[in-house]
């Protein structure tokens, strides 16, 4: 497929080969505005918006998914073969299971259990096991040590529900020791994998499942620097 896609308006070398993908596409304007230098933005279709800028000499592209494993799915399957990005860092929200876990805690998912179908295109004799690249989840523990932030590694679930009409599944999940739930990566995992590329999921815990507590959606928006500097970092 030619560029622009039919989701995305930026031209052929518009997207830098690093991304950075938080799923608010809002979110995506306030990482640009108040860390990256000579901003553009090079998406507005559906207003799903991305921009590329300059951080600490770096190219980088900073552009929202949307929600849900069908909508990053398409976005980060466009960017890895019609863009020639290397590697996507989801930063993103997630609500947490551990009992270890609190508010605007930070974790790094090394893998991404799920319950959706989407892994079943690729019709695998067996379980696929989505997982991030090593490379970048030791560039990430290390850039959060040089900055003195708390990191927590472990397995996340992607899950395709909300609502979950299944009363005891959060339960269930945490029985395995899955850290916190969000919607997103294991679609990037696959993805990334499928296209020999890099992909890497960072979290702020917005919400905590058992313990109760629940950040403002403004504060999700702008509030999760720790995060955002971590991926900037990798």
């Amino acid at each position: 497929m030619i560029v622009p896609t039919p989701h995305i308006g930026a031209e052929k070398g518009e997207i830098a080969r690093k991304v950075l993908m938080p799923g608010d596409p809002l979110r995506a304007k306030y990482i640009a505005e108040n860390y990256l230098e000579d901003i553009k933005c090079i998406n507005k279709i559906r207003n799903m918006l991305g921009y590329t800028g300059i951080y600490k000499g770096e190219k980088v592209t900073v552009m929202g998914s949307g929600m849900g494993m069908p909508s990053i799915g398409l976005y980060s399957y466009e960017l890895y073969n019609f863009y020639d990005v290397d590697e996507i860092i989801r930063i993103g929200t997630a609500g947490a299971y551990s009992d270890h876990l609190e508010l605007k805690d930070v974790i790094i998912a090394q893998a991404a259990s799920c319950d959706s179908n989407y892994l079943s295109q690729y019709e695998l004799p067996g379980v696929y096991a989505p997982v991030a690249d090593f490379g970048l989840i030791m560039r990430a523990v290390e850039a959060a040590n040089d900055m003195g932030i708390n990191v927590t590694v472990g397995n996340v679930l992607s899950s395709d529900i909300y609502y979950n009409a299944i009363s005891d599944a959060n339960d269930r999940w945490k029985r395995m020791g899955v850290l916190a739930v969000e919607m997103e990566s294991a679609a990037l995992y696959a993805n990334a994998a499928y296209a020999g590329k890099k992909a890497l999921g960072i979290f702020s815990i917005s919400n905590h499942i058992y313990k109760g507590g629940e950040l403002p959606t403004e504060e999700r928006e702008s509030g999760f620097n720790d995060m955002i500097r971590i991926a900037l970092e990798i």
